[in-house]
C-alpha cells in the first residue's frame, strides 16, 4: 500500500485484504499507516498458505526501495488503486 503521492511504501500480511484495506483508508490502525496517510492499494498477492504468505512479507520488506517500485510497476504501471477491484 501507499499514500496519494506514492512517497510512502507499507508492506503487509493479512488474511482479509479488503478488510484491512478499508481499516486503512479508514485511519483505524495507529502507527506507520495512519502517520503516512496509507491509503492506496497498489500490490498484493495471493497465498493458500500463511507461512509462505509470511515468508514473502518478509522478502518484500528485506528488498530495495528501487525493487518494491519495479514489482508494482510490472502489476500495475500506472498505480491505480486496486481497493476498487476487491469492493465489487
Amino acid at each position: 500500500m501507499t499514500n496519494l503521492r506514492n512517497t510512502a511504501l507499507y508492506t503487509g500480511v493479512t488474511s482479509d485484504l479488503s478488510k484491512r484495506v478499508y481499516e486503512h483508508k479508514a485511519k483505524l490502525v495507529k502507527g506507520f499507516t495512519k502517520k503516512y496517510n496509507i491509503c492506496k492499494l497498489v500490490y498484493y498477492e495471493v497465498f493458500t498458505d500463511v507461512i509462505d504468505a509470511i515468508s514473502r512479507e518478509k522478502q518484500i520488506k528485506g528488498g530495495s526501495r528501487k525493487k518494491k517500485i519495479q514489482m508494482i510497476e510490472f502489476m500495475n504501471p500506472q498505480w491505480n488503486d486496486l481497493a476498487k477491484e476487491l469492493m465489487e
